[in-house]
């Protein structure tokens, strides 16, 4: 496991707006200038009820940590979720829980 990686990807998952974002992502169908590419920048934020600036912040952080994809295309940008960076989430949550004695019974 690489800690600083995990801690990243843990860090981006610390604040409300991006977890809404994340579950936007999951479940949105298309927004008003998404295409098959993904959800549109206006989209997200739209959603989150942010400004453009601080909408774009919010994604760089999810992007930069992995777990939602960019992709340009003229002015805008889509988003995606990234499957490799939420298999990172899943994979430390697994090990924790693992070694976790006290998580093993209850899990029975």
């Amino acid at each position: 496991m690489n800690f600083d990686e995990t801690a990243s990807v843990f860090k981006a998952l610390g604040d409300a707006h991006r977890l809404r974002a994340l579950h936007f992502l999951a479940t949105a169908d298309a927004g008003c200038c998404s295409t098959g590419q993904g959800i549109c920048t206006c989209d997200v934020q739209e959603r989150l009820g942010l400004s453009q600036p601080t909408t774009s912040h919010h994604m760089k952080i999810l992007v930069d940590a992995g777990l939602v994809h960019a992709e340009k295309s003229s002015k805008w940008t889509y988003y995606t979720l990234s499957a490799q960076g939420l298999l990172i989430v899943r994979s430390a949550l697994d090990r924790l829980l693992a070694a976790a004695p006290q998580a093993q019974k209850e899990a029975v």
